[in-house]
């Protein structure tokens, strides 16, 4: 039997977070008349409001049947309480006001406003904003979630937008698409210093981060959250479309996990569980999420969209994860121990989810009577598996102690024993093959037992499951499968909005190399893409599923196209759920 980790629960999770990110949303502290006869209060006087502005956009998100999240951020002339009204209507000229209301905000929430709008119809869209004094925002769209009989939902799906990078041009290619929702996997900022990860650019295009120290503190985090959202880019995108969103570890600090990261030293900056609760705060405060009410409700969550998709987002980074396991401990003089590594990753009391979340994944997985059952969740969950000289040379030239020129004499002997009929390979041969192990020990193939567990149940509740990820920077497809092989869903992953991609490590030409190589050497994977940045699009019918990859031409010029030769569709059917 797996064990709750006892040092990071929930309930912990929910204590962490001030009480000031969980503030009363505006839609349920409306500002209302005045009992006047003598038996009711005396009325409260009017609250005096600081002149503000409205510069970092608006956003809708988390949308049900009947309501939707939406968010501002008000930026006062000084500090104070700023009283902001809302709308929402059916018409961009707002004659038909469907939904109203007021609240204050204040410093205490950075300024931020969340209203809960409810009383909306199914399958709808609307236009909302907000006001005040004289000052109104950008007006937004949004749309609830169908319930009944659906013919076809479109999703798009995004993930690791690095603002030092390069320019934001994925969210205007989303902003102008038709689809239910945007789906965040996570990475939505980045906590690195000035001089962190892919920063070159930065500064010769005008996006150096602030602040520009490392992020640590509660003003930290909202300082960069307040940057990322001056973006025109992601300000048209979430000004058009709802957003459901998780997070991963960046939002936090590198490779995290239940009670630290990788990128976090407690002797030089202090407990890592102060850190988390500040960046938790600033995500709660500063992205259209409806705030946790109880230690039931947290980040993974359900959205039933008619019936033809079951949507379950999953955290797979903060809730419930063990520490990852380290290559660095299994490594034997120049070779990495493979039956260590095996026998770590299929430590049925490691757990990528935790007790609580597993436990509530696979009762939706049990009650669902949807067509399809998506995964809405951060990292792999694929099996990415490669001869071990392949995989121990890759990863060191990744960290810079090898270059990909010491791979190729183990790539190509790889390639030549995959390439030859079993019977005829020479014992040698076979064994490199029996030595995969898993590339990226911190996506769900560092975590076997419990993804044998959840893919298991999933075939035997007979779970038509899709599961979608991010992390990666790159874009996959794969089928997934259980220890005995059996095709039990596929996984269709999303490439970056800015992030670089493997290549940043490797190179652009050895990098283009690997994806196909990579194809071949691991059963599941049936597409790579390991160089461009973009989007993907899923588009669900009652009988089958469609993903669609889409490129830009680069994120370094303010000016940019869509590369039509890298697009990249499957088409599955429910039937089987095989990827041509």
């Amino acid at each position: 039997m797996k064990k709750t980790p006892p040092t990071f629960t929930r309930r912990k999770l929910i204590k962490g977070i001030s009480a000031a990110s969980l503030m009363p949303l505006l839609g349920s502290n409306l500002f209302g008349c005045s009992d006047s006869s003598d038996r009711g209060p005396a009325p409260e006087p009017p609250i005096e409001s600081v002149p503000a502005q409205f510069n970092h956009g608006v956003a809708s998100g988390d949308p049900l049947s009947d309501a939707v999240i939406l968010w501002t951020r008000a930026t006062p002339e000084r500090d104070g309480n700023v009283v902001v009204q809302w709308e929402v209507a059916t018409d961009e000229g707002f004659t038909d006001i469907v939904a109203s209301g007021s609240g204050t905000t204040t410093a205490a929430v950075d300024y931020t406003v969340k209203v809960d709008a409810g009383g909306l119809d199914p399958d709808s869209g609307y236009y909302y904003r907000f006001i005040t004094g004289e000052t109104v925002s950008p007006v937004g769209r949004t749309r609830t979630v169908p319930s009944g009989a659906l013919s076809a939902a479109t999703f798009a799906v995004v993930s690791c937008s690095n603002y030092p990078a390069g320019y934001f041009h994925v969210y205007r290619e989303v902003a102008n698409q038709q689809v239910e929702a945007v789906l965040h996997l996570g990475d939505y900022i980045y906590e690195y210093d000035k001089d962190g990860f892919a920063s070159e650019k930065a500064e010769e295009l005008g996006r150096v981060v602030d602040p520009e120290n490392e992020l640590l503190s509660l003003t930290d985090y909202r300082t960069r959250y307040a940057q990322y959202h001056t973006d025109p880019d992601l300000q048209a995108c979430h000004g058009a479309h709802p957003f459901i969103i998780v997070w991963d570890d960046h939002e936090v600090a590198d490779d995290a996990w239940r009670d630290g990261a990788g990128n976090h030293d407690p002797e030089t900056e202090g407990e890592y569980s102060e850190r988390r609760a500040a960046a938790i705060q600033a995500w709660y405060e500063w992205l259209p999420v409806r705030p946790p009410s109880s230690e039931q409700e947290i980040i993974y969550r359900r959205f039933q969209y008619g019936d033809l998709v079951d949507l379950l987002m999953l955290d797979t980074r903060h809730v419930g994860r063990d520490r990852q396991i380290d290559y660095a401990d299994y490594t034997n003089g120049d070779l990495i121990d493979v039956d260590g590594v095996r026998a770590a990753i299929g430590d049925s009391n490691r757990s990528l989810l935790g007790a609580d979340q597993r436990a509530w994944l696979k009762s939706r997985l049990t009650d669902s009577t949807a067509r399809w059952q998506v995964l809405g969740q951060q990292v792999l969950m694929a099996r990415i598996a490669l001869p071990e000289p392949v995989t121990r040379l890759l990863n060191a030239a990744v960290e810079g102690d090898a270059s990909i020129e010491e791979g190729i004499a183990a790539i190509l002997a790889a390639l030549n024993a995959k390439n030859k009929p079993p019977e005829e390979r020479t014992p040698e041969e076979q064994a490199l093959l029996d030595s995969a192990i898993p590339y990226n020990l911190d996506s769900w193939d560092g975590y076997g037992f419990e993804r044998e567990e959840i893919l298991s149940h999933a075939a035997q509740v007979q779970s038509r499951l899709v599961a979608l990820a991010g992390d990666t920077h790159n874009g996959w497809a794969s089928h997934l499968t259980t220890a005995d092989g059996s095709v039990a869903g596929v996984e269709f992953a999303t490439a970056s909005v800015s992030s670089p991609g493997i290549d940043y490590y490797l190179g652009l030409e050895p990098a283009e190399l690997l994806g196909p190589i990579s194809i071949t050497l691991v059963d599941d994977l049936k597409y790579a893409n390991l160089v461009n940045r973009g989007y993907l699009s899923v588009t669900f019918t009652p009988d089958e599923v469609q993903a669609d990859w889409r490129y830009i031409s680069g994120i370094d010029t303010p000016e940019y196209s869509l590369l039509e030769e890298a697009a990249k569709q499957f088409t599955v059917s429910r039937d089987d759920l095989l990827l041509g």
